[in-house]
């Protein structure tokens, strides 16, 4: 193959070795970077202590950037929410991506919504009127229970079985306000009538009571009418309805309970070792 003249050696040297010719492959950004790299070498005058140096384009900006990612690394941490799978689970915040049952703000949330409903059942046992006192029922009384409910509230045994039953469905304020209710049907003394009339408003009438009873609207209209001058007869017709509630209501539930069956079973089973 025969070589180039030396004419077109020149030429060829010129072409490649000038600016123009690289600049055609490079970026716009690099092209001009590295153009005025060249030009500022020309200007040297071709001294080997500038060529050497003049570095490629971009390499000082990589440098730079190495030097910064480690200093980087140990002034910020890993970023909220970007956890491993080993890391998350009581430090994952609530951005988490994921709906996991060990994220920390599910679990302080579902302690903040069962909090007003433990306080609430609280309230309800708090200050509870005891129970009344009665001799341990017999087998034919437990027996007569299922006839009528009519039975069950006649004698204090059958109530306090009944109340114990009602305490384990939160709804022990209807035997409460009944009682109640019967008590005041007892006094005599205006006086008397009227502090404790006040004092069954504000446990099972009021709204703001945690112990209020369900009444109807007509009810509580005449009651709070009359609350000027309290009866001892101001709370029968909201007695009344409270009573035909726990017949329909509760008085079924009991019947099929354990608690009243384990209570037929143990005085069926001493009746016959007597």
């Amino acid at each position: 193959m025969p070589s180039p003249s030396q004419d077109n050696q020149e030429c060829l040297q010129k072409h490649f070795s000038g600016p123009s010719m690289w600049k055609q492959f490079l970026p716009l950004p690099r092209a001009e970077g590295y153009n005025a790299n060249i030009h500022q070498t020309m200007e040297n005058e071709g001294s080997p202590e500038a060529v050497r140096d003049v570095k490629p384009v971009g390499s000082e900006r990589t440098e730079v950037r190495k030097r910064q990612m480690p200093a980087a690394q140990e002034t910020t941490g890993p970023a909220p929410g970007q956890h491993g799978a080993g890391s998350r689970g009581s430090n994952a915040c609530c951005f988490c991506w994921c709906c996991c049952c060990s994220c920390s703000c599910l679990t302080v949330r579902n302690q903040e919504e069962q909090r007003p409903r433990r306080a609430s059942h609280e309230l309800r046992r708090e200050d509870l009127p005891t129970c009344e006192e009665s001799p341990s029922p017999t087998l034919e009384e437990v027996s007569a229970w299922a006839q009528s409910f009519d039975k069950v509230m006649l004698t204090p045994a059958g109530r306090n079985a009944f109340r114990e039953f009602l305490r384990t469905e939160f709804s022990e304020e209807n035997m409460l306000f009944w009682m109640a209710c019967e008590e005041l049907k007892k006094e005599a003394n205006k006086t008397v009538i009227e502090e404790k009339a006040r004092t069954i408003y504000e446990d099972y009438i009021s709204i703001l009571s945690p112990k209020e009873v369900s009444l109807d609207s007509r009810v509580r209209e005449v009651i709070n009418r009359n609350m000027g001058e309290p009866s001892q007869h101001i709370f029968d017709d909201a007695q009344l309805q409270i009573y035909t509630l726990m017949h329909r209501d509760s008085y079924p539930r009991f019947m099929n309970s354990a608690l009243y069956k384990d209570l037929l079973q143990s005085l069926s089973e001493k009746s016959v070792e007597a």
